[in-house]
């Protein structure tokens, strides 16, 4: 399928873009672009992977041209790069809506005018029911997508979009804080200790982007079922694989943050097929007559509810504690001198 293929990957020096890439750099694809702002990353990714098959492209999604430039010739895109610290987003939504959203539509309309065959857009469960900069941002990065779908042949060029929960040990993410505070003996930081988040792998998330690849159709958008656990059971599992005495301190909930997130809504999860350890939200095909679309009788709004991560699979501390040893970051940790308990 990727043999002779050139695949660009915007965001490509961050943690989704080097998971990817390093699923791909062994197959028999014939290029693969990274493309993003830092050229300290860049050049140490060249350094370490030192592999002919892997281009270096320094540009910014919020520039059309470069993203142009990078996308020439390509036959796939997975569009990775975007402002997610949703802190961040909430002190600076200007920039947010900038690489999130008016980044994309580059990465979009650059894409279709180099006949790309497919451009995969990553999403987040804080798109959903949005309530804060960055969730907004991406919701409006999926409904641009959406949006340019319905126009696109897609005997050219297919648009479609993943969407998934928390990346576990991805960079800016809490595990790494918490053995950051276990390292300098300092208190583990949990902001409402019955905050629930999905716990993904980096591979689930690679997993996921290429699912939806070989499945897509245009439009979709593609759901991993994943488990959940709360910050506190989260804590408490880090704590106990590093062997720390380190008490917990509740701080208090940041900026813009949920109680749970949400993966989708009661009205998508309503319509979406489920695909086995995926849903497909399938696109709204219809026009503005929406008068010669509806049956009468027919049940209009879904009595389900939504998919969050307080109503999926909630996992014991025994069992983060088993997905956190599969995690290669963890591992590396527990040979860093701290302890392990097993």
């Amino acid at each position: 399928m990727f043999k002779d293929k050139i695949l660009l990957i915007t965001g490509g020096t961050g943690s989704f873009g080097n998971a990817v890439l390093r699923r791909f750099l062994h197959t028999d694809i014939k290029e693969i672009r990274v493309f993003s702002r830092d050229e300290k990353k860049q050049e140490d990714m060249r350094i370490e992977l030192n592999n002919d098959k892997v281009k270096f492209y320094i540009g910014d999604v919020r520039n059309y041209k470069s993203v142009y430039s990078a996308s020439s010739g390509v036959d796939y895109v997975f569009h990775a790069a975007a402002l997610k610290q949703v802190p961040s987003c909430e002190f600076y939504p200007m920039e947010a809506f900038r690489t999130n959203v008016l980044g994309t539509e580059n990465v979009l309309d650059a894409s279709l005018a180099n006949g790309v065959k497919k451009v995969i857009t990553l999403s987040t469960d804080k798109a959903v029911y949005p309530i804060n900069a960055m969730g907004i941002s991406k919701a409006m990065m999926e409904k641009l997508m959406s949006a340019k779908a319905r126009m696109a042949d897609e005997t050219k060029t297919i648009y479609t979009g993943t969407r998934y929960g928390n990346v576990m040990a991805s960079r800016g993410s809490v595990i790494p804080l918490f053995i950051k505070q276990i390292r300098e003996g300092k208190l583990l930081t949990v902001t409402d200790p019955n905050m629930t988040r999905f716990l993904m792998s980096l591979d689930d998330a690679v997993d996921l982007v290429l699912y939806a690849f070989c499945n897509a159709r245009q439009g979709d958008i593609f759901v991993q079922k994943a488990p959940a656990s709360t910050i506190m059971d989260l804590a408490i599992a880090v704590r106990e694989l590093f062997n720390a005495a380190t008490d917990i301190k509740v701080i208090g909930t940041r900026h813009g943050e949920k109680l749970y997130e949400t993966l989708l809504t009661r009205e998508e999860l309503s319509k979406a097929e489920d695909m086995g350890d995926y849903y497909r939200i399938v696109p709204d095909e219809r026009d503005l007559n929406y008068g010669k679309y509806f049956t009468e009788g027919e049940e209009q709004i879904s009595r389900l509810d939504d998919y969050n991560s307080h109503n999926t699979q909630r996992l014991t501390i025994s069992e983060i504690k088993e997905k956190l040893l599969q995690l290669e970051f963890i591992q590396q940790e527990l040979r860093g001198g701290v302890g392990c308990a097993y």
